[in-house]
């Protein structure tokens, strides 16, 4: 919710692959404040009717933005884009209603740009049975598999992403030599941390998990928060793979310090994090690769935390796994703080060659196939 990434590559949208650009543009004050207060305001899907108006305005504030950013970037680099991939900005996402909002209008950002854009990635795959989220593990796979050539990597490869939510993609290679991917939604990631801070001082994240490594960690608190949270519930006994930062609230910690507040939800979000990994990793026979993306993964205290338990539950329940090894992914070449962006880069292009960007066992559609996506507009 704090801004843009940007990033330019080229692909042919199904093995070849290359960054050419990357950077960050930071909301202003102003819009950043718009965005935040009225996603407080959405806490269910009546919302977006109600606040209509509001949200409409917000929109073409966010695309004017984005337009902004557009061409600077082309002013900047002199590089010939065929077209933009234009994912928006995420206010509320139900997967069991089969609602996702992105804010972002694509044809008033193809006017403003002279571009082609594509844009609206999830609709196909709700229309389609799907949960339109999460929508990168393809673009995981193809940079896993390189991963395995050029460094030699062997698969099973894991990619964590903590942003507001977090999400874990798993590349395996099967017996008949072909490369599977599956993937899901495990837990909270930034947003809770975020948002407590955001509420409670004038800061909008946690640096480094600076605050929450000066506070105290509140035991009883925490394990009446752990005791009530259920994976199974959260995610599995309502089949959703995908989840909302709407699916968790910062209320059990309320009347903590701001130190405490910070370090009770980072042990927290660890907990959940750490049980989301075991439920999934826990069938392989030896030791599991985790890359880490996003901007999670710069919090050092939170991923100092995730590890600690990690290999805490593994020792304690004696799993079959010798040891969960993590690497943040820029050891490989990739700027982890850029995933996103190239990858809805990534989807754009596969959307214009008319190939799948979701799948049954990423978003749970109901086409075997996998699903296109992506609505290509130009208007100028």
């Amino acid at each position: 919710m704090d801004g843009i990434d940007a990033s330019i590559v080229t692909s042919d949208g199904v093995t070849h692959y290359e960054a050419v650009y990357n950077k960050y543009f930071e909301y202003n004050d102003e819009l950043y404040e718009n965005l935040t207060v009225t996603r407080d305001k959405i806490n269910a899907s009546e919302d977006l009717k109600t606040l209509s108006t509001d949200l409409k305005a917000l929109e073409r504030e966010i695309t004017l933005f984005h337009a902004e950013v557009v061409n600077e970037i082309l002013k900047e680099t002199n590089v010939n884009i065929d077209f933009l991939g234009f994912h928006g900005q995420t206010i509320f996402h139900n997967s069991e209603e089969k609602i996702s909002k992105q804010l972002g209008d694509g044809n008033l950002l193809s006017q403003l740009t002279r571009k082609v854009v594509i844009y609206d990635f999830r609709k196909n795959d709700l229309l389609n049975g799907g949960q339109g989220a999460p929508l990168t593990p393809i673009f995981h796979k193809m940079i896993a598999s390189n991963f395995n050539r050029k460094f030699k990597i062997k698969r099973p490869i894991f990619i964590l992403n903590i942003g507001g939510i977090s999400n874990l993609t798993q590349i395996q290679e099967t017996q008949e030599s072909s490369i599977e991917i599956f993937a899901c939604d495990i837990g909270p990631g930034n947003c809770l941390i975020d948002e407590w801070i955001r509420k409670n001082s004038k800061k909008k994240y946690d640096n480094n998990g600076l605050i929450a490594k000066s506070g105290k960690i509140n035991k009883l608190i925490l394990n009446q928060a752990l005791e009530n949270f259920s994976f199974e519930s959260t995610r599995k006994s309502s089949k959703k793979i995908s989840l909302d930062t709407k699916d968790f609230d910062i209320s059990f910690i309320r009347g903590l310090s701001l130190e405490d507040g910070a370090a009770t939800l980072t042990e927290y979000t660890a907990t959940t994090i750490v049980q989301g990994l075991l439920k999934e990793i826990s069938n392989f026979p030896r030791t599991i690769r985790i890359l880490l993306c996003g901007g999670g993964r710069k919090n050092e205290y939170l991923i100092d935390s995730i590890i600690k338990k990690g290999t805490e539950s593994l020792r304690m329940n004696k799993k079959s796994l010798n040891e969960m090894l993590f690497e943040p992914i820029d050891k490989y070449d990739v700027d982890g703080d850029f995933i996103e962006s190239q990858a809805f880069a990534y989807l754009a292009i596969r959307s214009y060659l008319e190939l799948p960007i979701s799948f049954p066992y990423t978003t749970g559609c109901k086409n075997k196939f996998g699903c296109t996506g992506g609505v290509l507009v130009k208007n100028y």
